[in-house]
C-alpha cells in the first residue's frame, strides 16, 4: 500500500517528542513489510524539503500551523494515489474526513481537553477546547488508533464509537538492565519531560519540598528542556522555596545520559495533566526505577498500580510526596516493584507492538 502519514512534526524536528518516536517505529515496520510511507509534515530551521528516513519519505511544507493547509493540496496534487491516510492529531487534526474519500485512520495520543487551559491563555484556551469539541463531531465515524485504553474511554465520552477504537501500547527502544544498578546514596527523585506547565513539574517541585521535610538529604533531578522563560520561572520557584541546593536542572540530555540518571535515581515522579502513554515511565522501569504518578489518562495505563509503581488516589503534591516516601522506605515493596517493572518493560518490545499496527493497516490492503 501507499500510505500518507500526516503529522505536524517529524522525528528530525528539534521540537519533536515521544509521539514522533512512536510513530517512526510503526512507520519503519510498515516499510520493512513492503508498504510505501510518505510522512507529510512541517519545515523547521535548516530542514530539507524532502529526505529519506529509514525508508520513509519525509516531505515538508509550511510551519506547524500552515502544514494543515498544505496537506490538503499535497493530497490532491502530489501525483500520488494513496491507499490509506493516517491523520495524526496533536490538538488540531488535518480534517481529512472533509476531503479524503480513501480509507483513513485518526491517530491520537490524547484528547487534549483541559490541556488547552495549561498551554494557551484565555480566550485562546476556550477556542482550542471548542475546536476539539467540534472536530470530534466531524470525526465521529472515523476509526481511531491511540496508545492507551483510558484515551479510548475519553473518546467514547466525546461521541466516538468504542468499536471504532483500538489501543496499541508503546514500547521502548533502549535495552533493559539485567541487574539492579547502584543507586544514589541519598534519596533521589527524578522528573523527566519537556518543561511545560501541563507536564506537572510545578506540582513535582511542591511535592519534593514536602519530601524534604521528612528526608532532609533528598535530591530532585529535573531532566528536560523548556523555554528560557519557563525554566527561569521554575528556578526562581525553587529559590523561593529554599530548594536550590537540593534540586538540579540537567536540561535536555542525550538518551545515554537520560538512562544513566534514571538508573541512579530511586523513584520517578510524574504529575502531568494527562499523557498519551507515559513512555518515560517504561524507560525508568527498564532501569529498575519505579514511578509514582498522578491518576490521569496514559499514566494509569503505563504504570501498573501496586505492581510496577503507584498511581496515587488524589492528584495533589501532598499525596504525591506521601506515596513517594512510603515506597522509598518500604524496601521489600520497592524491590518488588523494581522486578515487576523490569518485566513489564521487557514485555513491550517494538516487534510485538508494531505487529499490532501492521495487522490494523493490513485490513485496508486490497491485496490481502
Amino acid at each position: 500500500m501507499k500510505i500518507l502519514l500526516l503529522n505536524w512534526r517529524d522525528p528530525l524536528n528539534p521540537d519533536s517528542g515521544g509521539a514522533e518516536i512512536v510513530t517512526l517505529e510503526h512507520a519503519k515496520a510498515w516499510v520493512q513489510h513492503g508498504h510505501d510511507v510518505i510522512w507529510f509534515t512541517s519545515r523547521f530551521k535548516n530542514s530539507s524539503k524532502e529526505e529519506d528516513l529509514n525508508g520513509i519519505k519525509i516531505v515538508r511544507y509550511g510551519n506547524v500551523m500552515t502544514v494543515y493547509f498544505y496537506a490538503f493540496f499535497y493530497y490532491f496534487f502530489s501525483g500520488n494515489k494513496f491507499d490509506l491516510v493516517i491523520d495524526e492529531i496533536h490538538g488540531i487534526p488535518f480534517f481529512t474526513p472533509l476531503y479524503v474519500k480513501k480509507p483513513k485512520i485518526a491517530f491520537i495520543h490524547e484528547v487534549a481537553g483541559e490541556i488547552w487551559n495549561y498551554m494557551l491563555p484565555f480566550p485562546l484556551n476556550l477556542i482550542g477546547r471548542l475546536t476539539e469539541f467540534l472536530y470530534l463531531k466531524i470525526y465521529k465515524n472515523m476509526h481511531f488508533w491511540t496508545d492507551a485504553n483510558s484515551t479510548i474511554d475519553e473518546l467514547v465520552k466525546n461521541g466516538i464509537k468504542r468499536e471504532n477504537c483500538v489501543a496499541i501500547s508503546c514500547a521502548i527502544s533502549n535495552k533493559t538492565l539485567s541487574k539492579i544498578p547502584v543507586k544514589e546514596n541519598v534519596p533521589t527523585f527524578i522528573f523527566v519531560s519537556r518543561l511545560v506547565r501541563m507536564k506537572g513539574i510545578e506540582d513535582v517541585i511542591d511535592a519534593f519540598s514536602l519530601i524534604l521535610e521528612k528526608e532532609n538529604k533528598a535530591r530532585l533531578w529535573i531532566v528536560g528542556g523548556g523555554s528560557d522563560v519557563y525554566v527561569k520561572f521554575l528556578k526562581n520557584m525553587t529559590d523561593k522555596k529554599g530548594l536550590s541546593s537540593k534540586v538540579k536542572f540537567w536540561g535536555k540530555v542525550d538518551e545515554r545520559k537520560k538512562l544513566e540518571l534514571m538508573s541512579k535515581a530511586h523513584i520517578l515522579l510524574h504529575a502531568s495533566v494527562k499523557e498519551g502513554w507515559g513512555l518515560v515511565v517504561i524507560e525508568a522501569a527498564s532501569q529498575y526505577t519505579p514511578s509514582v504518578v498522578y491518576d490521569v489518562a496514559g499514566l494509569r495505563d503505563s504504570v501498573k498500580n501496586s505492581k510496577t509503581g503507584v498511581v496515587i488516589s488524589e492528584n495533589n503534591p501532598k499525596k504525591l510526596a506521601e506515596e513517594a516516601l512510603f515506597l522509598y522506605k518500604d524496601k521489600e515493596r520497592y524491590q518488588k516493584y523494581q522486578e515487576q517493572g523490569v518485566n513489564w518493560s521487557r514485555s513491550l518490545s517494538w516487534k510485538n507492538i508494531t505487529s499490532q499496527s501492521l495487522n490494523m493497516i493490513n485490513k485496508y490492503d486490497k491485496k490481502n
